[in-house]
């Protein structure tokens, strides 16, 4: 399918059933992995969205791509590399401004579908700028709180809500990192739900149907 030429690759689902402006569906995929991973999930989504499935900047060796690098060897707990993951932000930001105005698309209605990196992503673009976001979707991530914009408590995030989930046996994201997602966003009075299943770092079919449920009533 024709994409047009914004800042980041990606793919497109246009919606099956047109409205006057269509609520955006940005999908942000994992560590190693490209646009067309969440993508697979795109034909059991609500048929009034328009799905975009961005490719990560970073390109890695021999395959795959990555919103910033990890540092698997660092032992100071400082292994993900926050000044590419803000950049990250900041891209995503902007592309998701680029593809309401090539696309006419609805920009009170974006929904963020991240996993893993993505999630992560997911969390520090909609927490920095709440303004752009309507609903985020955060399937096996957590709130890294290096790579939010500087003083994001202030904002106003009384329109957004999140959706929240991780495998109980995931062995690359503690899930104890994701059970402290639900107190940072109560305590900033955002509407959320956290769902843990039986899974290690993946999407159970149950955790997708929940999801897509959830998403259903907010777009």
């Amino acid at each position: 399918m024709d994409t047009k030429a914004l800042s980041l690759e990606y793919l497109i689902r246009k919606p099956k059933k047109q409205t006057k402006k269509s609520p955006l569906l940005l999908m942000l995929h994992g560590y190693g992995s490209d646009e067309s991973d969440l993508f697979s999930f795109a034909e059991e989504l609500p048929d009034e969205l328009f799905i975009i499935s961005v490719r990560a900047p970073l390109a890695m060796q021999p395959y795959g791509n990555a919103w910033y690098e990890i540092h698997w060897d660092n032992q100071d707990g400082k292994f993900s590399d926050d000044h590419q993951a803000k950049e990250s932000r900041e891209l995503i930001s902007k592309f998701i401004d680029q593809a309401i105005e090539a696309y006419n698309l609805d920009a009170e209605n974006v929904t963020l579908l991240g996993f893993s990196q993505g999630s992560i992503l997911s969390y520090a673009v909609a927490l920095s700028y709440p303004e752009k976001v309507k609903n985020v979707i955060a399937l096996s991530g957590y709130i890294n709180k290096g790579i939010l914009k500087t003083g994001f408590e202030k904002n106003d995030f009384s329109n957004l809500s999140f959706y929240c989930s991780h495998g109980s046996a995931d062995q690359v994201i503690p899930v104890e990192w994701a059970r402290k997602t639900k107190p940072v966003l109560d305590e900033l009075n955002i509407e959320n739900s956290y769902s843990e299943f039986p899974v290690g770092h993946g999407v159970a079919p149950q955790n997708f149907f929940e999801l897509r449920e959830w998403l259903k009533t907010r777009i």
